[in-house]
């Protein structure tokens, strides 16, 4: 196994409301990154996704992070958005600047997420909206799951327990 070249806690990115995040503050817990949409199939799972920070606030940190490559599925500006997972959704875990996950722009969040030698464990193509990506408290790269894979599925959940 290669060693990650790049520590997670050092890629930049900024919130919705274009603040600078510090990943380094969530170190002790696990991230669960997820590129959202507001008009997707699977928008559903904003729901799922704030049930599933509440369930384990302790342990987990949710990362939305909004992106309009799949279908222009998230066409909205930075207040739409917020507005958008409050209000239908009741969101309250934080939410990115909309990005690129993949593609010759692809935030290099995604890249070192997608790229084995970036994170030391494998390759992955992001598919579609609401695929998760989950990282250790030690922010090592421990799995991906796919848009039909829900939040609060055991496939998930087995990590936190």
């Amino acid at each position: 196994m290669s060693s990650a070249i790049k520590n997670i806690y050092n890629i930049k990115i900024n919130s919705l409301q274009g603040t600078p995040i510090n990943l380094q503050q969530f170190k002790g817990k696990k991230i669960l990154f997820v590129n959202v949409a507001s008009k997707c199939g699977f928008t559903a799972q904003y729901k799922d996704l704030q049930n599933l920070q509440d369930t384990y606030k302790d342990s987990l940190v949710i990362i939305g992070t909004p992106c309009n490559q799949f279908g222009k599925q998230e066409p909205g500006n930075a207040s739409e958005i917020q507005e958008f997972c409050k209000v239908n959704y009741g969101v309250t875990f934080l939410i990115t600047e909309k990005i690129d996950v993949k593609g010759k722009n692809q935030h290099p969040l995604y890249k070192w997420l997608t790229d084995k030698d970036s994170n030391g464990k494998q390759n992955s193509t992001v598919k579609w909206n609401f695929q998760k990506y989950l990282i250790d408290e030690q922010g090592e790269f421990l799995n991906y799951f796919y848009s039909i894979t829900k939040p609060m599925s055991s496939r998930i959940t087995k990590y936190l327990n």
